[in-house]
Order: C-alpha cells, then sequence, then structure tokens
C-alpha cells in the first residue's frame, strides 16, 4: 500500500478548537507556539487539529474571523517546525458525534450546505497549500443508516472543493466512528487524492476502560494489557459491549499481531481502490497503567509500520488521554519512539 507522505507519526491537538472550553481565555492559551515545538522534538511529521464549526461558524452559518485565525497561527508555528497539519472537522451543525441525539445534519439540506460553505472557506484559505495540509471532512459519523446521505455528502463537499482546491489531500472516514470495519462502504475515492481514515482504541474495554461517557463502562472497571483473551471476552460480555470485541483473532493473547489482522482487509480493500489508509486517532485512557499503555503503544505501532499505515495519536495533553501529562513520566521517552 502506498504511505501517506508527510502524515505518518503524528499527534492530535484534541481540547483546543474542539472538545474544550470556547472562551477566549481558553483559545487563546491551551495550545501555543512551544507546544508545536515540544511536538516536533518528538520526532512527529504532523499534527491533526480538530475543530468544532462553532468556532468559525455562528448559528446562522455566518464566519466568525477570530477563529480562522486560530487555525493560522497552528498552520504558522507548524510551518516554522516542519509539520504538516490535518484540518479535522470535528463536529457540524446539526451532528455531533458524541451525542445520539444530535443528528439533524443528516436529514437537514440547508445544515448540508453550511457544512459545503464552511469547506469552500476552508479551500480559499487554505486549498494551495497541498505540500503541507490535509482536509479531514467530518469526524466520526456514527450509525450505518447515515451511510448512505454520507457518501453523497462526501461527493457533493468534495466537489465543491475541488472547484478551489483541486490537488489537496481529503481524509473521509465511514460509520461507527471511524471504524475500520466500515471503510468498505464508503464509495470509491473521489479522485486519487482521496485518502480513507479510520480510528483505533481496540481493544476498547481496555483503552476506554472507565470511561465516563461509555454508557455500559463500569467506572470502577480495571483490565491488563496484553492480559488473559478470556478475560476480555468475558468481560466484554458482562459489559454488554461484546459487539465490539475481536478477540477471536488475538489467538492466545493480544500482540502485534492482533492489529496486523484487524488491519489486514482494510488494506486490501485500500489498495484495490487505488488509496491508501490513515488512522487519524489511537490511544489510551488514563485509567491504564503507563506499562501496560506503553506495550498497547509498541504493538500498534509494529502493524501500523508493517502496511505502511500514517497515523495520529489522541491526544498531546488532556483529555483523559494526554502523552504529555504527568501519569506518563516515567515512560514516554520510550513511547514516542512508537507514535
Amino acid at each position: 500500500m502506498k504511505k501517506f507522505e508527510g502524515y505518518m507519526k503524528g499527534v492530535d491537538l484534541g481540547g483546543w478548537l474542539s472538545q474544550g472550553s470556547y472562551e477566549k481565555e481558553h483559545l487563546d492559551s491551551f495550545i501555543h507556539e512551544d507546544d508545536i515545538e515540544k511536538l516536533a522534538g518528538w520526532g512527529i511529521d504532523h499534527v491533526r487539529l480538530p475543530i468544532d464549526y462553532n468556532v468559525l461558524q455562528d448559528e446562522e452559518g455566518s464566519f466568525i474571523p477570530s477563529g480562522f485565525g486560530y487555525i493560522d497561527n497552528a498552520i504558522k508555528w507548524c510551518k516554522k517546525y516542519g509539520l504538516h497539519i490535518v484540518l479535522d472537522l470535528h463536529k457540524t451543525q446539526g451532528f455531533i458525534f458524541d451525542d445520539e441525539e444530535y443528528i439533524g445534519f443528516f436529514k437537514d439540506e440547508v445544515l448540508q450546505e453550511r457544512f459545503y460553505r464552511l469547506w469552500e472557506e476552508f479551500a480559499r484559505r487554505y486549498g494551495k497549500m497541498t505540500d503541507t495540509l490535509t482536509f479531514e471532512l467530518l469526524n466520526e459519523v456514527t450509525d450505518p443508516e447515515f451511510s448512505p446521505t454520507w457518501n453523497k455528502i462526501i461527493r457533493t463537499v468534495i466537489g465543491r472543493i475541488r472547484a478551489i482546491a483541486p490537488e489537496l489531500k481529503i481524509l473521509v472516514g465511514s460509520y461507527w466512528n471511524n471504524s475500520i470495519d466500515a471503510i468498505k462502504d464508503l464509495d470509491d475515492p473521489y479522485d486519487e487524492n482521496v485518502i480513507y481514515n479510520f480510528h483505533c482504541y481496540e481493544p476498547l474495554i481496555f483503552t476506554h476502560q472507565a470511561a465516563g461517557w461509555v454508557k455500559q463502562m463500569y467506572k470502577d472497571y480495571r483490565i491488563a494489557y496484553p492480559g488473559d483473551v478470556k478475560q476480555y471476552l468475558k468481560d466484554s460480555k458482562d459489559l454488554q459491549m461484546d459487539y465490539m470485541d475481536h478477540s477471536e483473532i488475538a489467538g492466545e493473547g493480544y500482540s502485534a499481531e492482533y492489529f496486523v489482522k484487524r488491519f489486514e482487509n482494510a488494506v486490501k480493500f485500500c489498495e484495490e481502490k487505488g488509496t491508501t489508509l490513515y488512522c487519524g486517532e489511537y490511544g489510551v485512557i488514563d485509567y491504564a497503567s503507563p506499562e501496560d499503555t506503553l506495550q498497547w503503544f509498541k504493538d500498534i505501532h509494529e502493524a501500523f509500520e508493517h502496511f505502511g499505515i500514517g497515523r495520529a495519536a489522541w491526544s498531546y495533553k488532556q483529555m483523559n488521554f494526554g502523552l504529555s501529562d504527568e501519569r506518563l513520566d516515567g515512560v514516554r521517552e520510550e513511547l514516542i519512539k512508537y507514535l
């Protein structure tokens, strides 16, 4: 599979322009040039920047110039330290990936038009930066029922972007929150500059142990990695999360080979479609031990390298997954080798 050059080793900047406070004080201070300099020192080649629509558009769809200013700063800092950047629209008006009631975007043409206009504005502002910047259309479409509509929206929005930015790389993800299993239901790439995108937090009961936002999860739940496969299967059933469980391919235990098996069908599909594969999010919650977190990163890194898959780890700081947080001080020097 061909490589996504310039986007092989990255880190997400979650919690800044998305999933954080929208107060000016937070937006002005959460990420600054020093952070980008530090990330460059980790040996990565890009950052993924999640952005919520309301930083850039008001409720009538009008643009907010100051919101684009934060993006401009991020691009400027990344250029200074030799990093590429993915602009990820994390939430759009009418759809939020972590709110099952907020799905009107897929039924409302007015909201879809605001989405198209926002991407046209991105294209006008940044569409010539083909050597340093990539667009990601929308984070984590949820239900399979949205797939036919989402495929139509993808084709429409890329067509409108292409009228302004004909060669910029564009990332496209599928349903089940960018599941690798759902990539097969994406329409054929619009053109040679479209790349399929997935997220990987498997096994979920490890990477999201005790996560307060996972409905079925016990708040005091803990499990080790690699752990015992039989225990993973039992706990997945007890938590009513066995529909997300893929332990049948783990063999005698979780390892790099598990991730190779999880990725291989999608890699083959991308090769057949003439495109490549990118993992926009992967990581481990801060309730896991630093040692288990390190081992998980080692294993998934080996699979990424095996197939030549570009990726960005979630997330730089805080957000329950912070790679720069104090909890990882004892393993960080080694861990960043496996980004």
